[in-house]
């Protein structure tokens, strides 16, 4: 395993010369706080799976908890397009490296994309270990069941990597991802509804488990399931087939990871991306798109936002958390929102256009408040070289920021008329003014991130790792604030019982006015910090990742 050590040793000193290292202990400090949760819940479950007493609970839901951490370690990685540390084949290929060295370790990196599982199952072999009830081999039944996840993420990320790098059918490819992967959710609330409406018809009293939980949360499922086989074996129930059946699928999980990334290490991303580039006779309606600035704003403002907005749509990964804003978003939430007679009987019900425009948001958040110069990379230098003031070039990047978010929710409205649900000018209106007061916060916080915090990013790749460590810290902290006015206005509403809405959009009006001069303070400052700070911010944004990227 030399070459293992040097590509580890290439990345740490990576990480260490150019890297900025002032977000470590803010990275230190999130890790503890989230992590520590999660390790809090998985001493609890060791706790709950050590107890004698309990196996007839763990018998029951020890299968569906197992397919839980099988869908959360493929499926929420791919959904939030961060799949964590994988290696850069680009920069590895020409190196004397065998692919099984290279499988190998990108196979571990796979951890990084599920280390809550990791810590989960982990807390589930020591509650076995520990179980007098339980024979002692069967915590070994958690390491090929790990194996399992292991190769499937690689697979699974190799093949969506592969197909939505093909540069006509990226967008296909994330929506039928995205509906496929929440139709069990969907399928799931349904026959919930009808297990309910079943049970009360019958006389069951209401929180009774519907058959879709029984379903999922039992021992009934298919024993062929690799989750059903882990389970068994985890309680010595029928130890040679269940062995048999698990030792299978992590072999064919194996095998398909291997193969897919094989064919992604002759895959070429730039020949697959390519475009037509003949002449057309005619301006195309894209082009036509991209001008509209033009009309609106005089140089060097329509410029700036005309540039932003050619690189936005162009941008894989900005495009993925575009479309997973109307699609994703609408189907997550859907099921949440319904109320036992519907949708508008939930609360979630009642605002769910609101809802859904501010999951968006989030959603694009990182692209256009957090790190608006990330896709500028080196390239960045020259908003201080031209004779334009840089807060032009932080607010063309703004009114950029506001063009698509204005776009994603107009998206948002049409699903919800297309599903029917309820969606009225008040609605609408609603929507908008909460999204538009929240966009007014949090761009007041992301022009001083990014230039506080600016790193490159790659607008080519689809998935991204996750933020910086002291990014995360302070959005733990931004988000709140930034919710706070949002907040006083449905408290507003909620007082005034004849005066509901002019409450509600009174509060708004005035949250608004508020946000737009913390907006202008905010301006000021990132103009300043980046006058202050041009060469550290160039070079932070100029840095390479090593051979290990996200």
């Amino acid at each position: 395993m030399t070459q293992a050590r040097a590509i580890l040793w290439a990345q740490w000193r990576t990480l260490r010369n150019f890297q900025p290292r002032g977000g470590a202990g803010w990275t230190a400090l999130i890790g503890i706080v989230w992590y520590g949760m999660w390790v809090i819940v998985s001493i609890a479950a060791a706790r709950l799976i050590a107890s004698p007493s309990n196996l007839g609970f763990l018998r029951v839901a020890l299968p569906g908890a197992l397919l839980i951490v099988f869908l959360y370690w493929q499926v929420v990685p791919l959904l939030m397009a961060a799949t964590g540390a994988s290696l850069d084949l680009r920069k590895l290929q020409v190196y004397p490296i065998p692919v099984s060295q290279m499988f190998s370790i990108e196979v571990m990196l796979r951890v990084t994309a599920g280390i809550e599982m990791m810590l989960l199952l982990t807390a589930v072999a020591f509650g076995l270990l520990f179980n007098p009830a339980v024979p002692k081999f069967c915590a070994l039944a958690v390491a090929p069941y790990i194996l399992f996840n292991l190769f499937m993420a690689v697979g699974l990320r190799d093949l969506l990597m592969r197909a939505m790098a093909r540069k006509r059918i990226r967008e296909i490819v994330v929506f039928l991802m995205v509906m496929g992967m929440t139709l069990p959710q969907l399928l799931f609330t349904r026959a919930s509804l009808h297990g309910i409406g079943r049970g009360i018809a019958h006389g069951a009293p209401a929180g009774h488990p519907s058959g879709a939980a029984r379903l999922v949360f039992s021992g009934d499922t298919w024993q062929g399931w690799p989750w059903s086989a882990a389970a068994n074996l985890a309680q010595g129930i029928d130890v040679l087939n269940s062995s048999l059946v698990l030792i299978l699928w992590t072999i064919v999980a194996g095998l398909f990871g291997r193969w897919q990334f094989s064919r992604t290490l002759s895959f070429d991303t730039e020949a697959a991306a390519a475009r037509d580039t003949r002449p057309r006779p005619r301006e195309s309606l894209a082009e036509r798109f991209f001008r509209l600035p033009s009309a609106l704003f005089s140089d060097p403002m329509a410029a700036l936002v005309e540039k932003e907005i050619r690189m936005l749509a162009r941008s894989p990964r900005f495009r993925l958390v575009f479309l997973m804003g109307f699609t994703f978003g609408l189907v997550m939430l859907f099921p949440m929102s319904m109320g036992r007679g519907g949708v508008s009987n939930s609360v979630l019900g009642g605002n769910y256009l609101t809802a859904v425009s501010v999951y968006s948001l989030l959603l694009l958040s990182e692209s256009c408040f957090w790190n608006s110069f990330g896709f500028d990379r080196s390239a960045a230098q020259i908003y201080f070289l031209a004779p334009v003031k840089f807060s032009r070039v932080l607010i063309g990047k703004n009114l950029s920021a506001i063009f698509f978010i204005a776009i994603e929710i107009l998206a948002v409205t049409a699903m919800c008329l297309l599903l029917r649900t309820v969606v009225t000018a008040q609605k609408i209106a609603e929507a908008y003014s909460v999204a538009a007061v929240v966009t007014i916060f949090l761009l007041a916080a992301g022009n001083m991130l990014s230039v506080r915090q600016a790193r490159g990013a790659n607008p080519a790749t689809q998935f991204r790792a996750k933020a910086a460590g002291r990014v995360q810290a302070m959005l733990v902290i931004i988000y709140p604030i930034a919710f706070v006015p949002i907040a006083l206005a449905y408290l507003a509403r909620w007082a005034f019982d004849d005066y509901a809405q002019i409450a509600f959009f009174g509060v708004l009006a005035f949250d608004a006015m508020v946000g737009l001069i913390v907006y202008r303070i905010a301006l000021d400052s990132a103009v300043e910090s980046a006058e202050r700070m041009k060469e550290q911010m160039i070079a932070s944004l100029s840095s390479a990742d090593g051979p290990i990227a996200g």
